[in-house]
């Protein structure tokens, strides 16, 4: 098909998802789509890039968690697509992808019609070639515009056990790749995956949907209606936040928190009888576990996937990653994860066990299943030093003209010492400047703000004292990236320093 015959396009990215079997780079606060490879690129930003090689686009909608919404504004911004009209959807919580792809579809139709196209697409995977992938897009669209839920099936490669499966049925229309969709199967065992790939009938699916916005929201009141209403609602109670020509509407809250969590496919496509599957071959990936991302990689004489400065001596078939020297001696097929703060060894077989490390973190209340020592936010990053008894010593680093939030803290007190830049504290009724080796004392209980004026970094060292020292123990006031209550009052839970 002619991608000149592709109709006005609404790419909606979905970042959503803990990616707990890429633990410990993947954390609830920096998820999977986050994530970098080896090429320095996340696989959020390939998303964008995608986005930009597709004719038509009128906009680009990102539906993404609003903790960490500023990462994929930023990623967006350095991406090829970094020029395209864009508008982001900050969920509250997260309520599985028809919650989000149906709220998604409220906001379009209420921007682009009913008629808009919505390409919905996973914000953490990987299709190549691009052309394969423009090309699929459009015999998708060409399907779409005719009424019918377009997913994509990619023709398997492997009896894989980790990927859902879509039967195809007879062909719809004068093309050879769209077909209806027959059925739709979960993570076959083994021996079902081998006959799947045998019969030719089966493919696999891949997560991304072409539907109008009108259509979608049909068929979803047909077969979810509580879904539908409540994720409307949310769209409309939402707040709408200005940066710029760049458009955020934060979901309603409360409306959106009762929303049933239900995958699109469970809520619909399985029950849909308007569902088309469209026949492709790129190269595709969900990039699900470590051994995905080992096979991303090349290997050595001794099947060794590094990406790190690693030496290795009498190891076969293991893979490394890691910004720091690791030495291995004597391992065999082996998943070696090291960050600044945790360190993942596993076996290769076991590589979808590695969520259940993150349960046991999460039963414990451990912090590493959520941050990594060091923690981005809107106006720079943090990073915990050490931490003990009734103290916790923090680095942190404000960028230029940025501002934290004017906030208290119930039951910790701080001592503030200024490394680098220039500051300026609000601390009850005074102002101060201060300047290197300069310093001062927030007590318990007392509104504080921090802002650098200057056009470098401003660093300082910040050491918390108190009997509660919780990245929740936090009161917002005022806020320049809109994390205030409309009137004051408490963050959210989820809410970190500042």
């Amino acid at each position: 098909m002619d991608n000149t015959d592709l109709p006005v396009l609404v790419p909606v990215v979905i970042s959503g998802g803990a990616g707990t079997r890429l633990w410990p780079v993947s954390r609830e606060t920096f998820p999977k789509p986050m994530m970098t490879l080896a090429d320095g690129e996340s696989l959020l930003q390939k998303t964008f890039n995608r986005v930009a090689a597709l004719p038509g686009v009128q906009e680009v909608v990102t539906v993404i968690n609003r903790d960490i919404y500023f990462l994929a504004r930023d990623m967006f911004a350095r991406s090829a697509a970094g020029a395209m009209p864009c508008s982001f959807l900050l969920e509250p919580v997260g309520r599985n992808t028809a919650a989000a792809i149906a709220a998604a579809a409220s906001w379009v139709a209420r921007r682009h019609g009913d008629h808009a196209l919505m390409l919905v697409l996973p914000a953490d995977h990987l299709i190549e070639p691009l052309d394969s992938f423009v090309e699929a897009v459009a015999a998708a669209a060409a399907v779409a515009r005719q009424g019918w839920l377009a997913t994509f099936g990619v023709a398997p490669t492997a009896p894989e056990t980790g990927y859902g499966y879509i039967q195809a049925g007879p062909r719809i229309g004068a093309g050879e790749q769209a077909h209806l969709a027959c059925r739709f199967v979960e993570k076959p065992a083994l021996e079902l995956a081998k006959a799947y790939l045998a019969s030719g009938d089966y493919l696999w699916n891949s997560g991304m949907f072409c539907f109008s916005a009108g259509a979608v929201l049909a068929e979803l009141q047909r077969y979810a209606s509580d879904i539908a209403d409540q994720a409307a609602g949310s769209v409309r109670g939402g707040r709408e936040l200005r940066a710029g020509d760049q458009l955020s509407l934060e979901l309603d809250p409360v409306v959106f928190e009762a929303v049933r969590a239900q995958s699109l496919d469970f809520a619909l496509m399985e029950r849909s009888q308007r569902v088309a599957v469209v026949r492709n071959t790129m190269r595709w990936s969900d990039v699900g576990s470590w051994s995905s991302v080992s096979a991303l990689l090349p290997q050595d004489g001794e099947g060794n996937s590094v990406s790190a400065e690693a030496v290795l001596h009498n190891t076969r078939r293991c893979f490394i990653r890691s910004e720091r020297v690791v030495g291995a001696v004597g391992l065999d097929n082996l998943m070696i994860v090291d960050t600044e703060d945790a360190l993942l060894v596993a076996h290769r077989e076991h590589a979808e066990d590695v969520r259940h490390i993150v349960a046991a973190l999460q039963r414990k209340g451990h912090d590493a299943y959520r941050h990594h020592r060091t923690v981005r936010r809107p106006w720079g990053a943090y990073s915990v030093l050490v931490e003990g008894e009734r103290f916790k010593v923090k680095r942190i680093v404000v960028a230029p003209g940025q501002s934290l939030s004017l906030q208290l803290h119930a039951h910790r007190y701080e001592h503030w010492i200024v490394v680098c830049g220039e500051a300026l504290v609000e601390n009850g009724t005074q102002h101060a400047r201060l300047l290197a080796n300069q310093s001062t004392y927030i007590p318990a209980g007392q509104k504080h703000r921090l802002h650098n004026p200057g056009s470098s970094e401003l660093v300082l060292i910040e050491v918390q004292c108190g009997n509660y020292l919780g990245e929740d123990d936090i009161v917002r006031f005022e806020d320049n990236y809109g994390r205030a209550p409309a009137q004051g009052g408490t963050a959210p839970a989820s809410a970190h320093h500042a």
